[in-house]
């Protein structure tokens, strides 16, 4: 029994990486991956300062609102990805545009919600807004990683398994396939190639897309079999944005998509995850 026991107890320091204490710390250091990747090999970042300037906004607007709104202290990783997320994907040569997307998103958690939970997530409804409403003075990352085939497999490899160990490996892969067989469909309709259709998954938008926004488990809805729906829609209504020639389609597609899904999931499950919490 003694033996037995020795067992179950974390072996190394990688194990012990995994327990859900410390997992919650992997997802902001692989997004900074991600960052620091784009940025030594294609120079993705236009200002260092921006990105500071959006990562502080989120974290002092989480601190300040946690505590107003919901009386609490919050963890600050989910406020991190948003800072950096915003600091990737918007363009910019003015500062205020990273600040008031990090102040955006990070209000969308507070303001709106319905019996007690957000409905977007942060970041993609803040660079949502931003794109719709101030296209003069923001732009969206649009660089591809080109021909770099060895930083795309390391981000993808472990993008990977940091979503399978977070139970969204599905979520991911059903995005993906949705997005490679529509990206053949609007090949077919628009008689462009294939492969220039398939290209934006090899940017940096699109890593984080598929492992940050889509898999965000506080706005997911509650079944897997609903995951993978609501990724298929958000896949479709890309499609269609895509056609009518939406160069940031993919936001605009969550934007509309998941929070109609996450207010009915929460409508019909919100008793139900109540009892379990």
């Amino acid at each position: 029994m003694p033996e037995a026991n020795v067992e179950t107890v974390p072996s190394n320091k990688l194990s012990r990486l995994w327990t859900p204490e410390n997992f919650k710390y992997v997802p902001p250091a692989f997004l900074t991956l991600i960052l620091l990747v784009g940025q030594f090999t294609y120079g993705i970042l236009d200002s260092y300062l921006n990105l500071v300037v959006s990562v502080v906004t989120c974290l002092i607007s989480e601190i300040i609102l946690a505590r107003t709104v919901l009386h609490t202290r919050k963890n600050l990783a989910s406020a991190y990805i948003s800072g950096i997320s915003i600091g990737i994907l918007i363009r910019s040569n003015m500062m205020w545009p990273y600040a008031m997307c990090a102040l955006l998103s990070i209000l969308s958690k507070y303001v709106l919600r319905y019996k007690g939970r957000h409905l977007w997530n942060p970041s993609n409804f803040g660079v949502s807004w931003m794109l719709f409403m101030a296209p003069l003075a923001v732009a969206g990352l649009s660089i591809q990683w080109g021909n770099n085939l060895a930083a795309m497999a390391v981000i993808w490899c472990l993008g990977l398994v940091i979503v399978n160990r977070a139970k969204r490996l599905h979520v991911s892969i059903a995005y993906v396939i949705s997005f490679a067989v529509l990206a053949w469909v609007r090949s077919l309709i628009t008689h462009d190639a294939f492969l220039a259709e398939l290209s934006p998954l090899t940017g940096p938008m699109y890593q984080l897309f598929v492992f940050f926004m889509v898999t965000e488990p506080a706005t997911g809805v509650s079944t897997k079999r609903g995951r993978i729906l609501v990724v298929i829609g958000v896949a479709l209504v890309e499609f269609v944005l895509r056609l009518y020639g939406y160069i940031y389609a993919p936001f605009y597609a969550l934007f509309l998509v998941g929070p109609i899904c996450k207010y009915f999931d929460l409508r019909k499950n919100a008793p139900k995850l109540a009892k379990n919490q």
